[in-house]
């Protein structure tokens, strides 16, 4: 992983490029982000850096969250996440992390949290088949069906698709591009959709797959 940063999820619009073409693009408000505190392998046994995004009141913030960032007098910060950059050592503690980190062309990878859709049935949750619409299929068109066999093993087995909580999971889509990038207005505009709702928080990172 190269780089990293926090944003927030703004919504979808799109953009023209050059020959005119629509670009469909979601904007992120990424950073500002503060480097909070840096792990090494002499204390911690690996290296990567701890981020901070978004500001909240010092009234709302626990007491351990303030002495965490109270020992390097920073302000206190509503997110962090740690991630293992390649250049550790080139990033120092209060160091600001703004879009720019990033460059048009880049391909990256967003992590977030889908949105809840509640509680589902086996057809929208999973996609299962549904049943037979005729010759007496009775009310049972979207049910599961069978569950599995009868005394041997007697039980449904682990992993089967039934109904359930559906969304609110971490979700990561990979491999958007990087299309235009706003530094003045900390704003940066991905190819495609990412996952979550409006406000929803989101991580980009440089793509794994095509680093």
């Amino acid at each position: 992983m190269k780089k990293a940063i926090l944003g927030t999820k703004v919504g979808m619009t799109q953009i023209f490029d050059e020959n005119g073409k629509v670009i469909p693009v979601t904007v992120v408000q990424a950073g500002p982000c503060v480097v909070v505190q840096k792990k090494t392998i002499e204390n911690d046994g690996y290296e990567a850096v701890q981020i901070g995004y978004g500001d909240i009141a010092d009234k709302n913030a626990s007491k351990p969250r303030k002495g965490h960032f109270a020992k390097n007098d920073l302000p206190v910060k509503r997110h962090l996440r740690e991630f293992k950059l390649e250049a550790c050592a080139a990033v120092n503690v209060g160091d600001v992390l703004k879009p720019d980190i990033f460059e048009v062309g880049d391909v990256v990878d967003v992590c977030g949290t889908s949105k809840g859709k509640g509680f589902a049935g086996s057809v929208k949750r999973h996609g299962t088949r549904m049943q037979k619409r005729s010759h007496g299929g009775g009310p049972v068109h979207r049910h599961p069906g069978s569950l599995g066999s009868s005394a041997t093993p007697g039980r449904v087995m682990k992993g089967k698709k039934l109904p359930g909580h559906m969304g609110a999971e971490r979700v990561t889509i990979q491999n958007l591009d990087v299309v235009k990038i706003d530094a003045e207005n900390n704003l940066i505009a991905l190819r495609g959709a990412i996952p979550g709702p409006k406000g929803g928080l989101v991580a980009i990172t440089s793509s794994v797959k095509k680093a």
